[in-house]
């Protein structure tokens, strides 16, 4: 028993004149910067722009949502465009995307606004729409559900519709996500039902807009973004990584009385020297230098960057989606793995 204690003794002496990997069989505090960080890339593709397909850069997206898809009064779900040429085309450029069929949306006719709250207020409607969404994902060889419903659309049953969703797209092994507003929490919103999500791409923009044309200025500015995400963290304690930061690619032009929008794309046309400007006049967006700030804030605080909507970006050098994606390859974070990252 001494004799192994002096043997120890010599054994420590000898280690404190090396390193302290020389004599560890291994390395239990590895640095983070040689941990592989990985980041998801969500893009949102409204059905009015599938005609634009060949000219968005898919090998940049980890994630595609297909944005929307709204029920009848029976539960039967209702799309506007031709989704299977779409999966089909997109999973050739970049097998490895998850594709989800998004429901709802920020902008609802009172009939459908009236669908949902018949289809999921009443727990007895609930399980048709459930299964014609799951029907629908499978048909259309989706793989997941990504829900959208807001502000009065978010209704007493929101809650207790995700947590039965939940369970049949366990079963299938599909996705649950949902968009959800920069700093606000719906009040039907339980946390079952918040925790029930794979992560929730915090929409980080619309701060003002055309409901608001006294109130020019900049809807998605950085401190806005950092604002909600710390919302989500500190106030609602929702993990970092299951959060994805939401970035516009248009802009709202306040020029007259009446507030319209104008795409990223349509505003480097009009000069390429805008691409790294937030504001042209009274025109407010994002412009490169800023998408950088705000991947660089992401991929710290968040698991990830979401879009909206990926078909108004430029489709040239100044593409915010090639800044995105070039500024997490940089930053050594693996993203699709395609594409140079």
């Amino acid at each position: 028993m001494i004799q192994n204690k002096a043997l120890l003794g010599i054994l420590i002496f000898i280690c404190s004149l090396f390193s302290a990997y020389s004599c560890s069989p291994q390395k239990e505090n590895e640095p983070e910067d040689l941990k592989t960080k990985t980041a998801r890339v969500v893009g949102y593709l409204s059905s009015d722009n599938f005609d634009k397909m060949n000219s968005i850069q898919f090998c940049k997206l980890t994630h595609l949502n297909l944005a929307f898809a709204n029920p009848d009064k029976n539960g039967n779900l209702n799309f506007n465009g031709d989704i299977d040429a779409l999966v089909q085309y997109v999973k050739s450029v970049n097998p490895n995307i998850k594709i989800s069929i998004s429901l709802a949306g920020g902008v609802l006719s009172p009939e459908i606004a009236a669908n949902w709250s018949f289809l999921i207020d009443n727990p007895e409607n609930r399980p048709n729409l459930i299964q014609n969404i799951i029907n629908f994902t499978e048909l259309h060889k989706l793989d997941g559900v990504d829900v959208d419903l807001e502000w009065d659309a978010v209704t007493t049953g929101y809650s207790g519709f995700i947590i039965e969703l939940k369970k049949e797209t366990t079963k299938k092994n599909k996705l649950l996500t949902a968009a959800l507003p920069n700093n606000s929490r719906f009040e039907n919103i339980s946390d079952e039902a918040l925790n029930a999500f794979d992560f929730l791409n915090i929409m980080s923009y619309d701060s003002t807009g055309p409901w608001t044309p006294n109130n020019p200025g900049q809807h998605s500015s950085f401190e806005n973004a950092k604002a909600g995400i710390e919302f989500w963290i500190k106030l609602q304690h929702v993990s970092s990584d299951k959060l994805t930061l939401g970035v516009p690619f248009y802009g709202y032009n306040f020029t007259y009385q009446e507030v319209t929008s104008s795409t990223y794309g349509q505003i480097v046309a009009a000069g390429t020297q805008f691409a790294d400007q937030d504001e042209v006049g009274k025109i407010y967006y994002n412009g490169r230098p800023t998408i950088e700030q705000k991947v660089i804030y992401a991929s710290q605080n968040t698991g990830g960057i979401m879009i909206w909507e990926i078909a108004q970006d430029s489709f040239d050098s100044y593409s915010l989606l090639d800044v995105i994606h070039k500024k997490y390859t940089a930053l050594k974070v693996k993203t699709t793995s395609l594409c140079g990252n």
